[in-house]
């Protein structure tokens, strides 16, 4: 559940007191764009490369940048504060307001700046993963772009719960492998990580980024290599990786057993440690700014 304080456009409130119109287009039509941040020791983790993405994204959509990445990130950690997150996860939105027929003539500004925070979601220590064809459109204009038409992935999480999994494999048309609906995937084979390219439709994650930058201190790297579902079956171990989860291991995808491995457990251990050096001076730069 988010928790009881969200700023809304310039301020923060209960939330009980922001108030979203009908009249605003985007909300209802999905115009609109949005990341999630790892919240840890009250700091927002890798802030920089979220913002960095949201600003791709808002140029990909046409929605217009009225903010600046300082500016957010105070208003964030106002979010952070107010709801006493020490550990836990936040949503930055960006929502276009003027567009279409369907709106409303009351006073609102071009694009709506929500953010909320939360805890860290709940999830199995090794995960089964479902698959769903045509689940990515990697030749859309806007594959890889986070935005809140979310449907897609809800709707194939919701009906491969109904079976028992817990995450879903998107192919694209091509049917390759793209990603899994809020998770990006990992093989390991013959010693080499490999993940699917950004044009097989995927997000261009966050955590995905910086496993790709440290990989190498484990003396392995991370490939980019176009994906089969027959890849998966065959791997030594799969994993998949996300802000709020960090890296889960794979046993089981479409009813075909996956065995565990030391690779998921190495890179989760490595990532970690790359939170708390950038948490770590993050707080100390803080610290040292406000004597």
């Amino acid at each position: 559940m988010i928790h009881p304080n969200i700023f809304h456009n310039e301020t923060l409130l209960p939330i009980e007191k922001v108030r979203l119109s009908p009249g605003q287009a985007g909300l209802i039509c999905g115009w609109g764009i949005f990341t999630t941040l790892r919240i840890s020791k009250g700091e927002a983790f890798a802030y920089e490369r979220h913002w960095r993405r949201l600003e791709r994204d808002a140029a990909a959509t046409r929605i217009p940048m009225h903010y600046t990445a300082a500016k957010v990130r105070v208003h964030l950690h106002e979010v952070i504060r107010a709801n006493q997150v020490a550990e836990g996860c936040a949503r930055v939105y960006l929502v276009y307001n003027t567009v279409g027929y369907w709106q409303s003539d009351e006073k609102q500004p071009q694009v709506d700046l929500i953010i909320y925070s939360a805890p860290l979601p709940d999830h199995r220590e090794v995960v089964r993963l479902a698959i769903r064809e045509h689940g990515r459109h990697a030749a859309s204009p806007l594959a890889g772009v986070k935005t809140t038409s979310w449907l897609n992935n809800v709707w194939a999480v919701a009906e491969a719960t109904k079976e028992g999994f817990d995450e879903v494999v998107m192919l694209n048309e091509r049917g390759e492998v793209a990603e899994c609906t809020s998770a990006n995937i990992f093989v390991v084979k013959d010693g080499k990580i490999l993940t699917p390219p950004l044009n097989s439709g995927c997000l261009e994650g966050v955590t995905r980024g910086i496993l790709m930058e440290i990989a190498p201190e484990t003396g392995t790297s991370v490939i980019e290599q176009a994906l089969r579902p027959e890849d998966l079956y065959s791997a030594d171990e799969v994993f998949i990786s996300s802000t709020n989860r960090n890296l889960i291991s794979v046993g089981e995808i479409a009813g075909q057993k996956i065995a565990a491995g030391p690779i998921c457990d190495q890179m989760n251990d490595l990532f970690e440690s790359y939170v708390t050096d950038y948490v770590t001076r993050r707080l100390t730069a803080s610290s040292s700014s406000a004597r």
